[in-house]
């Protein structure tokens, strides 16, 4: 069946009170359906709670990069304690949940889904990150990236931030922000930074209308304080700070 109007969803990292204030504002909405780009459930919060209301959701759902680094190996020495702490909160059918996800998908006719790039879960495909920083990539490397995807419309994430870029043969690649994580510090390939400034719950409403497609990014409120205080807890002060200001520096790495 072919859906001209869907919800959008991505980085939610275990951001059970992000993940609910954003469902809630879907259906206030009535937007009936929902795909989800990815990185679900990693993160020192609340991957089990997150992943009960994710998976009876049965909604269309890509694998992103720390998706597929909580079910592969090595699983015992070596790990960080955030990703012990996620596997240890995980039961069996949310592990084959997510051993089960693809790369890729093509949702309602319309659309491409993918977490990073359609070839790698782990890179932007909007971002080129260097030493000098992270800047938009120019339109022709944009199209031979997204190459062979003939959707009029490309769905990603990974970087977390909001944006919408219009290709030279008209389709749009669309990344709805994050619901779960405003903000981080990253250091590969480069250190650099992504944020969106304020601590809201981002997703994107994505539409066909008369004059082509209209694209919603919303700003979700919800209880930032109570997500914060849980990654304190859990021995991540950084993601305490980017959960309740939405910015990243050297400070928080």
């Amino acid at each position: 069946m072919a859906e001209t109007r869907i919800a959008a969803i991505s980085d939610v990292h275990g951001n059970r009170w992000a993940l609910e204030a954003v469902l809630e504002d879907i259906e206030r909405r009535s937007v009936r359906h929902v795909v989800n780009l990815g990185d679900s459930l990693y993160g020192p919060l609340d991957p089990a709670g997150t992943a009960r209301i994710l998976l009876p959701l049965d909604i269309p759902t890509v694998r992103g990069n720390e998706d597929r680094v909580v079910v592969e190996p090595p699983w015992a020495a070596g790990v960080s304690p955030t990703l012990a702490y996620v596997r240890e909160s995980l039961n069996a059918v949310h592990l084959r949940w997510l051993e089960g996800l693809e790369m890729t998908l093509t949702a309602y006719d319309h659309f491409t889904l993918c977490h990073g790039s359609p070839e790698r879960d782990d890179e932007y495909l909007l971002e080129e990150v260097s030493a000098a920083g992270v800047s938009l990539r120019d339109p022709g490397t944009l199209m031979a990236r997204v190459s062979g995807l003939p959707q009029p419309v490309l769905l990603c994430g990974h970087d977390h931030v909001p944006r919408t870029v219009r290709l030279p043969d008209d389709r749009l690649i669309v990344n709805p922000g994050s619901v779960g994580l405003p903000a981080y510090a990253d250091d590969v390939p480069f250190p650099h930074v992504m944020q969106t400034g304020t601590p809201h719950a981002r997703y994107s409403i994505v539409s066909r209308v008369e004059a082509g497609w209209r694209i919603e990014d919303i700003a979700v409120p919800y209880d930032w304080e109570a997500a914060a205080a849980r990654a304190a807890e859990n021995g991540r002060p950084d993601w305490a700070a980017w959960l309740k200001t939405g910015r990243a520096d050297d400070t928080h790495r």
